[in-house]
């Protein structure tokens, strides 16, 4: 988290032109009441505006530490930040939990992207949750996104956006 602060922090002109930079939260770190402050403290020293900031955590993570995770969430939105729950549909009991988090996205677990344009179950599925993340006024993101052909199924089904080495594979930060 300190190493992406300071890089946005000297890349002003790439922070202005970003819609949003996204980074993963260990589990750990939503329970963890000096962590939370420790992100307050970072964004005070900073330039880097909260809202440009996307704060991902798994769902298992959530699940385990709902309490924790929703005064964790609940405080950093209060600055501008957003968040995005990762995996989502990978637990049992995804959908009953859902409305108690102020989320922005809903990362859709690869397990059922990576075949969606040959399975009609994964496809049911991935229709389902970005029906109910629309209406619950979240954007959708499709993960293992790897070939032209789940692309196209995304589209029509109207999932808002896509991740994958089909996409873009990982590069350094450098190269930007």
């Amino acid at each position: 988290l300190t190493t992406a602060f300071q890089w946005l922090d000297g890349h002003p002109r790439h922070v202005e032109e970003l819609s949003v930079c996204a980074i993963n939260l260990s589990g750990h770190s939503l329970g963890d009441d000096q962590f939370l402050n420790f992100v307050i403290d970072l964004f005070a020293r900073s330039r880097v505006p909260a809202s440009k900031i996307c704060f991902e955590i798994t769902e298992t993570a959530v699940i385990e530490n709902l309490d924790h995770a929703s005064r964790f969430i609940g405080t950093l939105k209060a600055l501008g930040s957003q968040f995005a729950l990762d995996d989502f549909g990978s637990g049992l009991s995804s959908f009953a939990y859902l409305k108690m988090l102020p989320v922005d996205y809903l990362k859709i677990d690869g397990m059922f992207i990576k075949d969606i344009h040959q399975d009609p179950i994964h496809l049911a599925m991935v229709q389902s949750i970005n029906e109910v993340g629309h209406l619950m006024g979240m954007e959708t993101v499709a993960e293992f996104v790897e070939n032209d052909e789940i692309l196209a199924t995304l589209r029509e089904v109207g999932v808002d956006y896509a991740q994958g080495y089909g996409i873009c594979p990982p590069r350094p930060l450098d190269i930007f």
